[in-house]
């Protein structure tokens, strides 16, 4: 089975954005991908690199005007979506993810750790998400995400793979000299939990960061089965067998030796977590 990442340059046009999203989504869709994810925040500039009150017109429901424009895009496949964007729900917002094929949104993933660092001042505009880790059932199998931050909350990988998710997206929007950190957590997360991790991150220049992409997707066995690509607009592509997944899940069964009584520690408060609450 296909799955694609899509990563573009964004500029401060959403129309325009959208247009090139479509165009490379068309792409993916020619080469029967069954799974397709975009960066975060897909088809904006990344306005959270500071505070900027002009920005809340850009926030969409998720049955909004965008999802249904891409929903029709998928009309005539079978594919599933993965649409990260800003999300409206009453009067609170969150950094989403929709998943979604032509006919129905299957659930929707909201980033549960909101980045509070410069340049990433994401808690001037997003709530913590407040859905749990949702795994989402599909017809080419259980997928869940997490978006950026989250990657590094290892428990929230553990949490998917428990609930029975095979394949995990993580959308991002990273800058600067981090790929070395990111490729490195993530083929620990998905070696230690039996996962496929696709990796989808943000790429071109734009007013205060330089998103570099180099999108990736890494097996259970921390083997590269996709990319990196490179730094500008490209639609990875990654052929995966969930077939070889279960034969590595007995080869390597992890998750049969956990002994969750020894690890009660884990849900306690720490002393820096009281003290501050920006960590």
């Amino acid at each position: 089975m296909k799955i694609a990442g899509i990563q573009f340059a964004c500029s401060t046009d959403r129309e325009r954005n959208t247009e090139k999203a479509l165009q490379l989504l068309a792409v993916a869709l020619r080469e029967d991908a069954k799974f397709i994810c975009f960066q975060e925040l897909f088809n904006l500039p990344w306005f959270p690199k500071d505070r900027d009150e002009d920005v809340w017109k850009y926030a969409e429901k998720t049955d909004g005007p965008t999802v249904r424009l891409f929903k029709n895009a998928l009309k005539g496949t079978d594919s599933i979506l993965i649409l990260p964007m800003f999300e409206r729900s009453g009067k609170k917002y969150f950094n989403t993810s929709v998943v979604f094929s032509s006919d129905k949104t299957i659930g929707t993933y909201r980033k549960l750790h909101v980045t509070d660092i410069p340049l990433w001042e994401e808690r001037s505009y997003f709530s913590p998400g407040n859905q749990g880790l949702p795994v989402f059932q599909t017809p080419h199998g259980a997928i869940g995400v997490q978006a950026s931050w989250d990657n590094f909350y290892q428990e929230g990988v553990r949490i998917l793979r428990m609930k029975g998710a095979d394949i995990i997206f993580a959308p991002t929007a990273c800058a600067f000299k981090s790929q070395h950190i990111w490729q490195t957590v993530l083929t620990g997360n998905a070696i230690a939990n039996g996962v496929y991790i696709m990796r989808v991150n943000r790429v071109g220049s734009e007013a205060m960061q330089d998103f570099y992409g180099m999108s990736f997707c890494v097996n259970p066995e921390g083997e590269l089965v996709g990319g990196p690509t490179g730094i500008t607009d490209s639609v990875l592509l990654a052929d995966i067998d969930l077939e070889y997944l279960q034969h590595v899940r007995r080869e390597w069964p992890i998750l049969k030796g956990r002994r969750p009584s020894c690890y009660k520690e884990i849900i306690m408060e720490v002393p820096w977590e009281k003290n501050d609450r920006s960590v």
